[in-house]
């Protein structure tokens, strides 16, 4: 088939792009680089022996994506552009409710004007809310505590109504946990622009000597070592899933819901002593106070994305450590060297 990939330079979207590339579709990306790099294409079209088209826009720039979409015929899409750290959209509201979600009606209506309507769609666990127990289950009540993840949970229901009213359009709302790794090539990883929003690649940044020391928010949680539990999922396992929801929907209209995680939870310190183990040594870090919002455990029931999908993890936390480390040592200031 042919996709458009919206966010396809960036960390999740980049390895999705080879994913798709080496099952033999065709891709084109959509981007507007505001946190990513066009290197990460030239070096997927490298590790896949052909390249994607990439065409620079932003899914709020109508006349764009209108331009894209004529120019380029494709079957299906994949939408991962948008705003994605939790702790600026409590600052930022207004700016990731517009970017988000006008962003995504804009592709919509495109969409829906050249008669594409198969749609895999990039949501995340930060839908299930503080309320639900874990494991979280798709057939929860969902309710996000933050702009970022109310953002999400919106597009779900636009995406909903959509299938609802129309039953011509294919829909998967992929929530996934907390994406780590890189590829084994070590030739494209997470890039994060700034100070990191997530552990993984903070570890990573303190191993290469970017920063000082992890900074583990509480101690103090009713876990097993008193540090937050989150399931973690390798970036390569991740991007296949999106290739098999994409291969499963394309025959099926309708909107369908996967978790897409490993089914257990691992603790901030457990994946700080996995990494040191990949670096060979003890890496410096200090616990502080607790953050703002943070649960202290989720994780996912992904038994549904095994029964449709025939999908599962397949990458321990041993294997994510190992090729993050490797992404970072070869890569320490990421796509572009200082």
């Amino acid at each position: 088939m042919r996709i458009l990939v919206t966010g396809g330079t960036g960390y999740i979207g980049s390895h999705t792009v080879l994913s798709l590339l080496e099952s033999g579709h065709e891709v084109i990306v959509v981007d507007n680089l505001a946190n990513s790099s066009e290197e990460s294409l030239r070096r997927v079209a490298e590790l896949a022996g052909r390249p994607a088209v990439f065409v620079q826009a932003d899914l709020l720039d109508e006349p764009a994506l209108e331009e894209v979409f004529s120019a380029h015929p494709v079957d299906a899409v994949i939408h991962f552009a948008g705003l994605k750290a939790v702790g600026e959209s409590v600052q930022e509201p207004l700016n990731y409710y517009y970017n988000n979600i006008v962003g995504t009606l804009n592709l919509l209506r495109a969409m829906d004007s050249h008669g594409v309507r198969t749609i895999v769609f990039s949501s995340s666990a930060t839908v299930y809310g503080e309320h639900n127990p874990v494991p979280y289950i798709e057939k929860m009540e969902i309710g996000a505590n933050n702009p970022y993840g109310r953002t999400k949970e919106q597009i779900e229901d636009i995406l909903s109504d959509l299938g609802a009213a129309d039953e011509r359009w294919h829909v998967a709302l992929l929530r996934y946990f907390n994406p780590v790794g890189a590829h084994p090539s070590g030739r494209i990883g997470e890039d994060p622009q700034g100070i990191p929003n997530n552990l993984v690649p903070f570890i990573a940044q303190v191993a290469v000597g970017r920063r000082e020391k992890l900074l583990v928010f509480g101690g103090d949680y009713d876990t097993p070592d008193g540090t937050c539990l989150r399931d973690y999922i390798h970036v390569v396992d991740l991007a296949e899933g999106h290739v098999a929801a994409l291969d499963h929907i394309a025959a099926r209209p309708g909107v369908h819901r996967w978790n897409l995680g490993s089914g257990k939870g691992t603790s901030v310190l457990e994946m700080l002593h996995a990494f040191e183990q990949a670096v060979g040594h003890a890496l410096p870090y200090e616990i502080t106070g607790r953050r703002a919002g943070d649960l202290p455990a989720f994780w996912a029931d992904a038994s549904s994305a095994l029964a449709d999908l025939g999908w599962s993890t397949t990458k321990t936390i041993d294997q994510m450590c190992e090729d993050h480390w490797r992404w970072q040592k070869s890569n320490p200031h990421g796509y572009n060297a200082p």
